[in-house]
């Protein structure tokens, strides 16, 4: 028997994030990041691409609240991209010295998303989010590459589904692929797009899938809402990091009273 899906339900829906940065572009998304893996219970988790590690966090975060067994990976160069931008090595840095607390049940892998396939065994993965580098040919060899390591409970997550500028290409595979899988996709903070590619996804995350797909308007716009929340407090513990003056001049910008 079908359930709707209540928002209620999941503890970790309404959790701020440990780990927090200004400049994350996936900070609004962390609620359905905490909320999905505790719907999924995962085995395996990976994500390609993680850079300054928020959504990453967010997922070992619950895996910790949780007290799931689950074994996460996260690849990456740590050296940037046309679309990320290039970065210093203190991003990299930064997230390892965060990241120490899920060291008993994660694991950093710098190197490409090729090298990392022979740390992953096949048929294991029940959750990749793929969120590299962004051109269309790029996005869907990240995909196909994968695909051996994902298992029958799999779900697969695309971020900037909804991104069409800078030869962005995510949205394109996007429109390929969602027809021919449960799926769903939120259109705040730039685009995350849910596809269920295992043939026995769990029941939670169906349920979900139904509902949002029933209820498109408002599935969006309480996870936006909810995102939003998570954004503004992060800009808050960003501006209380500043000092007096440099806080009211942050303020001030903001306002467009200043140029």
């Amino acid at each position: 028997m079908c359930a709707e899906f209540n928002p209620l339900d999941w503890q970790l829906l309404y959790r701020f994030p440990e780990r927090m940065h200004k400049k994350s572009s996936w900070t609004e998304h962390v609620p359905f990041a905490m909320a999905l893996t505790e719907m999924l219970h995962p085995r395996i988790l990976v994500e390609l691409g993680t850079q300054h590690g928020v959504s990453y966090c967010a997922f070992c975060q619950a895996v910790a609240e949780l007290k799931f067994t689950t074994r996460c990976y996260a690849v990456d160069t740590w050296l940037g991209d046309v679309h990320a931008n290039y970065y210093k090595e203190s991003v990299y840095l930064d997230l390892h010295k965060h990241h120490r607390r899920y060291e008993p049940f994660s694991t950093l892998l710098r190197m490409t998303f090729e090298q990392a396939l022979q740390h992953v065994p096949d048929a294991s993965v029940d959750l990749l989010h793929i969120d590299g580098l962004h051109f269309y040919d790029a996005v869907k060899s990240d995909y196909e590459t994968w695909l051996p390591k994902l298992s029958d409970r799999a779900v697969v997550l695309f971020h900037d589904t909804m991104e069409t500028q800078r030869d962005f290409g995510v949205y394109q595979l996007w429109r390929e692929l969602s027809p021919n899988f449960p799926s769903f996709n939120f259109e705040h903070g730039h685009g995350l797009g849910i596809l269920a590619v295992g043939s026995q996804p769990p029941a939670a995350l169906l349920d979900f899938l139904r509902t949002a797909n029933a209820k498109p308007a408002a599935t969006r716009a309480l996870f936006a809402s909810l995102g939003r929340r998570v954004l503004l407090e992060t800009e808050k513990r960003w501006l209380n990091q500043k000092s007096p003056v440099q806080r009211a001049l942050t303020v001030l910008k903001s306002k467009s009273l200043l140029r």
